[in-house]
């Protein structure tokens, strides 16, 4: 998963007994029913009102693995419309391909966050396309894992690059075409590791403080603008990528002792997050990281 760095588990969870008998089983998405009696995030006759995001233009940032990947669909099913950035035309093909498959329309751009002049002609091709950008997911982001005494001056500057920098660039890219539209949502994919530290971790979870705290100042001085901006951190997200390394029966154990909801996340406990704070039920929330991690961090 690359907004938690799996490699870094086995210095830092630590063991547990997990309640025997325990039972995990989770609907097809891995999150509960709800009162709206919504089982999934499709969009349907009942998703209306606050929740609905059907036709609002929203721009998911590395879009073409992990969360970002599984994210992009879900939203798309969720009556988005979905531009994801993918950092080479395979991978945006790749997308379109896939989006075929499972009937919805994908409009996939060339970014790399990690260049202002490849971040602004993201912007620009999206707003030439659509418009405007209603939402931005800022969602690229690496999670490698490294102890601290064994850190280059590359591993630090990557990192920073790409899960702050550009993190930062790319919000005010967006918040430049959001202002004279009369704003719109900026969501930041950050991490529990943002919130409580993690051994071998060091540079991760200062980039992902650093999201979160970024946040919290751009809320303050984009609300003028009609712009809210807050942050989804969650915990370990079960994906194809992550499946090899949390099916370990014995690191899986140690991981679900950590998490009182005894539960592993979904991209679907994370695009849950993101629908919220991306459409009129989150109205009054801005400048907040909501954690997605099963009361990891309530610990």
């Amino acid at each position: 998963m690359n907004h938690l760095p799996l490699e870094a588990v086995k210095f830092w969870v630590l063991p547990a007994q997990i309640a025997p008998g325990l039972d995990q089983r989770r609907n097809r998405y891995g999150v509960p029913r709800t009162h709206l009696h919504l089982d999934t995030l499709a969009v349907s006759d009942r998703q209306t009102g606050p929740f609905d995001l059907a036709g609002k233009v929203v721009v998911v940032t590395g879009a073409s693995q992990g969360i970002g990947r599984e994210l992009t669909f879900l939203l798309a099913e969720a009556g988005g419309v979905l531009v994801p950035t993918a950092r080479s035309k395979a991978a945006a093909d790749e997308l379109r391909a896939e989006a075929a498959t499972r009937g919805v329309t994908l409009h996939p751009v060339l970014l790399d966050v990690r260049r202002t002049s490849s971040i602004d002609s993201a912007v620009a091709e999206a707003v030439e396309r659509h418009g405007r950008i209603d939402v931005l997911v800022n969602n690229a982001g690496l999670g490698h894992a490294h102890r601290a005494l064994d850190v280059t001056e590359s591993d630090f500057d990557e990192m920073m690059a790409v899960n702050l920098r550009g993190v930062f660039f790319m919000s005010q890219a967006v918040a430049r075409e959001m202002i004279p539209r009369g704003g719109g949502r900026i969501i930041m994919i950050s991490s529990q590791g943002g919130v409580v530290g993690l051994p071998a971790a060091a540079v991760y979870c200062a980039s992902k403080g650093g999201v979160n705290m970024m946040t919290k100042v751009l809320a303050l001085e984009w609300a003028e603008h009609g712009i809210n901006v807050n942050a989804v951190a969650p915990t370990f997200i079960y994906t194809p990528g992550t499946a090899p390394l949390l099916d370990e029966p014995g690191l899986r154990d140690q991981i679900l002792g950590k998490i009182p909801l005894r539960q592993l996340g979904s991209p679907a406990d994370v695009a849950g997050a993101v629908v919220y704070l991306a459409t009129e039920a989150s109205r009054l929330v801005t400048g907040t990281v909501l954690m997605v991690d099963g009361g990891w961090t309530a610990q």
